[in-house]
């Protein structure tokens, strides 16, 4: 049924907070344009400062001819989207928590494209990847939207992780985690035994973020998002982000056929899967959502290149792809803000109503198409150019991108003739335009479609060139020009509108066929998800019922065991090293303490009665409070004292008040040998790991500096309280809350009445 339509008397007004927040990244696209003269010239803004230098990890941001490109499209797109978004979300709860949402996600976006420390470029990453989910189910209320940004959560965050695998293999291999530094280890990395692995995890996080096959479903489900998001993030900039990482790493990754040879596959095969699953559906947004998923491919594709020419169709389509999709996905939801509806069968005749949308929309769609006199058209001349000079499979590059942009010629003209030709009917009539806050970026964007077309010698040495010499090291000179002569590429682009024509003559014929088949098609990616995801949370509901069993002794088993494998295992070999007494001989007292230590543990483990195994446990705790004492570290000991005699309290509170120890059901042999032996093994590594420290000459740097500044800075001669008090405070302010909080615990339960 179609829904109905808005109160067009009573339009809702437009929010100030929305027009108030387009000024940051009005004001933050002005300083771009500040530095952009500079960065075509060769320059490169760099900052850095030091964060966590342990972890190689740096506050490092650069801006070059990539990153001012990528940076000019985020915070274009996002002037123009949060502009449209105060009229279109007028009305909706939480603005304020919206907009804060959108600018989080573009400063994000900022970050992952002018970091230069992939650790850096990881935190930004995952950002938008938490921002994006709280976009996409904005409207939380519904349970489609909740959905779709859990799937979009789980596939782009686990894309994550490999990526951080990645990271952190680049890191292993002994390389530098700058991005500029990493760039010149190009032929290192290449050739070194990780790549192929190094390789898989980068590509899969790009995978996953870019939504490329098999992970494509997750961007139609999310076009459940309000559009004002669907334009912002599956349009011009979220989805961008693999690109960009594929593009960042092509000067220290590309070049190999492993790299080619599967970004061509790849990206050929999304490219016409989402350009054959865009005659489908009739809601407009999820028509866009498909033709991105074959915009995608297509610039996947031109990531494997090595030529200049490759790179250059990426950067150009990705202008191109900018301008038009951001453009659509506004003016598709101008049109539902107006009409009520976004169902192609419900929309016609658009023209006399909404002539300017209409104009808008005509501008990118002709661009989209690759009509001559609009920027698509260069930016499909150049794409075949690209594909032609491919280093593997240019024969299936070619055809992939011939039959991508045939398809979409046909889905743009679905886009401008169906909703605006012929007259509108019933309370189409009514329909009036949309506000100018909503017409303004898709006119803009629409026109600068058609003078990117007329002026393409200036965005090449402005916009394409400084970005492709930032990944390539061949200076060739790059020229985008409106007309190459007559030949092969001019060819395929007059053959890419006749097809278009033809397909879009035999679009519902070819639409029932689509159908039809993804209805045959009994098994898809998206049903793969769904059963994988069943599949592990029923895993982890089994594996959390056996591992999570109510039974303390268990997770103290354990938790030794873990403790005992995770330091033993490498620490096996050198055990007998280890076992090498002190050559000097203590105290006489403390050979005598250590047999109270052993008599005591053994009372422990032997008794009978509760009341002897808190006796044993207390000797334990006081012999070693003495030991500490005997060695001079009285301030220790004591604290060892009352901390023992605190839990030896607490614990016979709590024993006591158990049945005694013959009336509980007693253990089996195998079990009792099991704990002994787990117990004598984490005895033997810990006793052995601290006889190999003792071998070790310690590093005494912290112990001459708390030695030279406990007085001078803290005005204290007692070297440990200082440590504690002053350098330490927060810590110790912490231990002293979870003791309280401890205490607190153990003294409700102790009072709490017995039940029944």
């Amino acid at each position: 049924m179609k829904p109905p339509l808005p109160n067009i008397e009573n339009p809702p007004a437009c929010c100030r907070g929305g027009l108030f927040s387009s000024i940051l990244p009005l004001v933050l696209f002005g300083f771009l344009c500040l530095a952009w003269p500079r960065v075509v010239q060769g320059d490169i803004f760099a900052v850095q400062w030091a964060w966590v230098p342990s972890l190689d990890l740096d506050l490092a941001f650069r801006l070059d001819g990539l990153g001012l490109l990528f940076s000019l499209i985020i915070t274009m797109t996002g002037f123009f989207v949060t502009l449209y978004a105060s009229t279109y979300m007028a009305g909706y709860p939480h603005l304020g928590r919206f907009f804060f949402y959108l600018h989080g996600f573009m400063l994000a976006m900022l970050g992952i494209v002018l970091a230069d420390n992939l650790l850096l470029l990881f935190i930004f990453w995952e950002a938008t990847t938490i921002l994006s989910f709280l976009l996409i189910g904005f409207n939380h209320e519904s349970t489609d939207a909740r959905e779709s940004a859990r799937q979009a959560l789980l596939v782009t965050g686990g894309g994550g992780l490999f990526l951080l695998m990645g990271i952190l293999l680049i890191k292993a291999a002994g390389f530098p985690m700058g991005l500029s530094l990493l760039a010149a280890s190009g032929d290192l990395i290449r050739s070194h035994v990780l790549y192929p692995a190094i390789f898989i995890c980068i590509l899969v996080g790009a995978m996953t973020k870019s939504a490329q096959v098999p992970f494509h479903f997750w961007l139609p489900n999310a076009m459940t998002a309000p559009t004002p998001i669907s334009a912002f993030l599956h349009a011009a900039t979220m989805v961008k982000a693999g690109i960009y990482l594929l593009l960042r790493l092509h000067p220290a990754m590309a070049g190999t056929p492993l790299w080619t040879g599967t970004l061509v596959i790849i990206g050929g095969i999304t490219a016409l899967w989402g350009a054959i699953q865009a005659l489908g559906p009739c809601d407009l947004k999820r028509v866009l959502a498909y033709t991105t998923l074959m915009a995608l491919g297509v610039l996947t594709l031109f990531a494997g290149g090595q030529t200049v020419l490759s790179l250059t169709a990426a950067a150009t389509f990705l202008m191109v792809h900018a301008l038009y999709k951001a453009a659509l996905f506004l003016a598709v939801g101008s049109i539902d803000h107006q009409t009520g509806t976004r169902d192609l069968e419900h929309l016609e005749g658009l023209l006399k109503c909404m002539p300017l949308t209409a104009l808008a929309v005509a501008g990118a769609t002709l661009s989209m198409a690759g009509f001559p006199l609009f920027f698509g058209f260069i930016g499909k001349e150049i794409m075949y150019e690209g594909a032609l000079a491919q280093e593997m499979f240019p024969v299936f590059a070619t055809i992939a991108t011939l039959m991508s942009n045939a398809l979409m010629t046909a889905v743009a003209a679905v886009i401008l003739i169906t909703p605006f030709a012929g007259p509108p009917g019933g309370k189409l009539s009514l329909v009036c335009e949309a506000p100018w806050t909503m017409r303004l970026g898709p006119a803009i964007m629409g026109t600068l479609g058609i003078i990117f077309g007329i002026m393409p010698e200036w965005v090449s040495a402005n916009l394409v060139q400084p970005a492709v010499f930032s990944i390539h090291p061949d200076r060739e000179d790059i020229r985008l020009v409106f007309f190459h002569g007559i030949n092969l590429p001019l060819l395929l682009s007059i053959l890419t509108l006749a097809l278009g024509s033809l397909i879009y003559r035999h679009r519902i014929l070819l639409r029932y066929r689509v159908e039809t088949f993804m209805q045959r098609l009994w098994i898809t990616t998206p049903v793969l998800y769904q059963r994988a995801l069943e599949a592990f949370l029923s895993l982890a509901g089994s594996f959390t019922g056996k591992i999570q069993n109510g039974s303390l002794h268990f997770y103290l088993f354990v938790t030794i065991f873990t403790m005992v494998v995770a330091v033993g295992w490498p620490w096996i070999f050198h055990i007998p090293a280890a076992l090498v007494l002190p050559e000097t001989v203590g105290p006489l007292i403390a050979f005598g303490l250590f047999a109270f230590i052993l008599a005591s543990t053994g009372v422990v483990v032997t008794a009978r009665k509760r009341l002897s195994a808190i006796g044993g446990l207390g000797g334990v705790g006081s012999g070693v409070a003495l030991t500490f004492l005997v060695f001079g570290a009285p301030d220790i000991a004591l604290t060892q004292l009352l901390v023992e005699t605190l839990t030896v309290i607490f614990v016979s509170l709590v024993l006591l008040r158990l049945p005694p120890i013959d009336a509980v059901q007693k253990r089996s042999c195998s079990r009792t040998i099991r704990d002994a032996c787990l117990s004598l093994g984490a005895g033997l590594v810990l006793t052995t790991v601290l006889m190999g420290v003792l071998q070790v000459p310690l590093d005494r740097s912290l112990t001459a500096f708390f030695e030279n500044h406990a007085y001078l800075a803290a005005h204290g001669r007692n070297i440990v309280n200082v440590i504690l008090v002053d350098f330490r405070s927060l810590d110790t302010l912490g231990e002293i809350c979870v003791v309280v909080l401890a205490a607190w615990a153990a003294v409700t339960l102790i009072r709490r009445p017995k039940e029944g």
